[in-house]
């Protein structure tokens, strides 16, 4: 008799416990409420359990037994029901992990919680069949529900990284996950029905990348981890990275001749020494990091002094002023010889033209994607930064020639020495 009492009491308190917790679903966002919530749902499916084991030894009760089991089912739906709502949100936070590993582990978390929502509902369907109780029965179907719900969201994992098609989006990015997709194999998917989807497509098949694409779907992969592998490849072997990349990105065809004259035509005189490219951004994106024009007329004249001609390239100069002894090239990418079917490759058909047959030796400027896709290729890049680029830093001492100036008291001296350096090994190179 008081082993029946016991259970009884178990009984009550676990349903009462499991009431608590399901009470206030529309507080469960609010600081500390899920995680009471869960405790709560573990401690009813404890004492439920206890309850059941005091039964079992001392001949409890048919309505006790029945009690705790109905419990026991609401509480493992309640249990699925919880472990679908997190391993959606750790989903959507996985795909947008900082890292590739990141990305991995956090997947790895949401097959765990997957798991639980599935034992979940497997335990509540066992005991539902122990019950003639509709309300148990549903319960326990619900819990199937959520489960496989749970499952889909790790069917359905995105393992593509996404070249976005839309101007308005960094032109930039799409040198990183296409050279991802040279060195690395990376899967694709190509963001549909945007201005520049043909031309994306364009290019990435004519880097015979064609084999990597996939059908578009919601919640890729994070851009963010591309120049970390980009680096690991660059890492393990320099100079094969760049020969693969040059090979894909350019082709073994000749350069246009749609490029070569506008590129001649725009360089003029400048044909006849040695030049170096000035990018120039000014974005509403971190707008922080955009071209000042004193900092712009300061790199031209350093440039000028050692002895090489500025070209200006990127967007419009901020003041409407190109530096005296510049030759301005900004806005080049919206002329229609670069706006065409083929527009990446003309584009880097441009630089590569430039170094050819106009003596340039490198680019400066602020930290702009636009500048990665030729220092991919080998030009030499140096990039003003006010602090250390944690994301692009992975290149500096990976990719060959690529480094970073932090601005200080100093630095202005650093760009002078590396222009000075350039034209020297330029001028070896020729001797």
């Amino acid at each position: 008799m008081e082993e029946t009492l016991d259970a009884s009491s178990l009984e009550r308190e676990a349903a009462a416990v499991l009431g608590r917790a399901l009470a206030r679903p529309s507080a469960l966002h609010l600081p500390g409420k899920r995680d009471q919530h869960r405790a709560e749902v573990e401690r009813a499916i404890e004492l439920a359990y206890n309850a059941l084991t005091v039964a079992d030894a001392g001949g409890g009760r048919l309505e006790t037994i029945a009690g705790a089991r109905s419990t026991l089912v609401n509480a493992y739906a309640a249990r699925a029901r919880d472990a679908r709502h997190g391993a959606g949100q750790l989903s959507l936070g996985a795909q947008r992990a900082p890292t590739r590993d990141d990305c991995d582990d956090g997947w790895r978390r949401v097959e765990e919680i997957v798991g639980i929502a599935e034992a979940s509902a497997v335990e509540a369907a066992r005991l539902a069949l122990l019950l003639d109780d509709p309300a148990a029965q549903s319960a326990a179907r619900e819990a199937e529900t959520l489960a496989k719900d749970a499952r889909r969201l790790v069917g359905e994992r995105n393992h593509a990284y996404t070249f976005h098609a839309d101007p308005g989006f960094s032109f930039g990015e799409g040198w990183y996950l296409a050279a991802a997709a040279v060195l690395a194999g990376v899967a694709i998917q190509i963001e549909p029905d945007k201005p520049q989807t043909s031309q994306a497509e364009r290019f990435l098949r004519d880097a015979c990348l064609g084999a990597l694409f996939q059908p578009y779907r919601s919640r890729p992969r994070a851009n963010k981890h591309l120049p970390e592998i980009v680096a690991s490849a660059f890492r393990a072997e320099p100079n094969a990275a760049q020969r693969r990349l040059r090979a894909a990105f350019l082709g073994d065809a000749p350069i246009s001749r749609a490029v070569v004259d506008w590129t001649d035509r725009r360089l003029g005189d400048a044909a006849a020494g040695k030049t170096v490219l000035l990018w120039v951004r000014h974005g509403t994106h971190q707008p922080a990091r955009n071209t000042k024009h004193p900092e712009l007329v300061e790199l031209a004249r350093r440039a000028l002094d050692a002895g090489l001609v500025p070209v200006l390239v990127g967007d419009a100069v901020p003041s409407g002023e190109a530096p005296a002894g510049a030759v301005d090239c900004t806005l080049f990418w919206r002329d229609s010889v670069f706006q065409g079917p083929d527009m990446r490759r003309a584009q880097l058909q441009l630089f590569e033209h430039m170094r050819r047959t106009h003596g340039l030796v490198g680019q400066l400027g602020v930290t702009t994607a636009g500048m990665d896709g030729p220092a991919l290729m080998g030009l030499p890049t140096v990039y003003l930064t006010d602090a250390p680029n944690v994301r692009l830093g992975a290149w500096v001492g990976a990719v060959p020639g690529y480094c970073e100036i932090v601005r200080g008291d100093s630095h202005l001296e650093q760009v002078s020495r590396t222009l000075l350096r350039w034209a020297a090994e330029a001028t070896n190179d020729r001797a």
